[in-house]
């Protein structure tokens, strides 16, 4: 169990059924062919969530200190897992990871793309060793991240099964899987802000320069309303020209009901939140948003197949 803290295991399963959602809720439902099987899928899974444990690792690594201050409840690194160990589980998941994505990039007969693994395992070794410190930039790569576990879907399932046949369905599909991380970016982005606002007392008192410290937390809160307002419009069009104007009552009342009602909700809240409590509870009301919109593309697709 001391492990499963260690690697944020709840944040994983979201990750993994993320990606489960977009395969088994969306593109198996369409009349295409995909590159990898289901069990290579699955090692596609495997290969992003072990990737990302490893990300969690190393990060809790360098945050001893700040997650004292922060969050000393769940400090486990020099209490119940020395740093020894921990850096031993960092290498093995990054390199189990590395090594799963180098074989499906062979399985794809796309060796240079196992460079794509690579890279993201860097970067969140850096992240975790210095971009975090810097403001702004670390929260953009985080949210970067997480959209890309939406991207490498088509990257590795759909774009090698493209042919002159499929070419204009599969760019179709594609540009709804860059949608959608398009919304897992600007969520996660906004989530990664107001992190920064429940944390701000520990990241201050060790010296770290976020939005939030350097901001404060007024003004940063309002730049959540307004990034908040982007999201609302933003989403309010895409749900108007895509479902309501092809009749997709279900996916508009979805979209409204489970989406857009608690957006709206968090940023009239945000603006006037103020005690560390109040932003915990709004960062797991985005999380929760994230979710049911990942899960709206289930919702979308049965509708548009019940009303064909």
């Amino acid at each position: 169990m001391k492990y499963l803290k260690l690697i944020r295991y709840q944040n994983l399963l979201m990750l993994a059924f993320m990606q489960l959602i977009f395969r088994y809720g969306f593109l198996k439902l369409q009349n295409i062919p995909l590159a990898l099987s289901d069990w290579q899928y699955g090692l596609l899974i495997l290969s992003t969530v072990l990737i990302a444990a490893a990300g969690y690792v190393i990060n809790n690594i360098f945050d001893q200190d700040t997650d004292l201050e922060n969050k000393p409840d769940r400090v486990i690194i020099g209490k119940t897992i020395s740093e020894s160990s921990a850096y031993n589980i960092y290498a093995v998941l990054n390199i189990s990871g590395v090594a799963i994505g180098f074989y499906l990039s062979n399985v794809i007969v796309k060796p240079s793309f196992a460079a794509i693994f690579i890279l993201i395992a860097a970067t969140l070794y850096i992240y975790a060793t210095s971009l975090k410190q810097m403001m702004v930039l670390g929260n953009i790569v985080v949210a970067l991240l997480l959209a890309f576990s939406v991207v490498i879907i088509g990257i590795f399932d759909l774009y090698p099964a493209i042919d002159a046949e499929n070419q204009l369905l599969m760019a179709n599909l594609f540009s709804v899987l860059l949608d959608y991380a398009l919304f897992a970016f600007l969520i996660n982005f906004i989530r990664e802000i107001v992190k920064d606002l429940e944390d701000i007392e520990g990241d201050t008192n060790q010296g770290m320069n976020t939005l939030a410290i350097a901001l404060g937390i007024a003004k940063t809160t309002k730049l959540i309303f307004a990034l908040g307002l982007v999201s609302i419009v933003a989403l309010f069009v895409y749900t108007k020209t895509y479902f309501v104007n092809n009749n997709l009552f279900i996916a508009t009342l979805y979209s409204f009901m489970f989406v857009l009602a608690p957006l709206i909700f968090f940023t009239i809240k945000i603006w006037t939140a103020k005690s560390k409590e109040e932003f915990c509870t709004l960062s797991i009301l985005l999380k929760w948003i994230l979710f049911f919109g990942i899960l709206s593309i289930v919702i979308i697709t049965l509708n548009i197949k019940h009303n064909a």
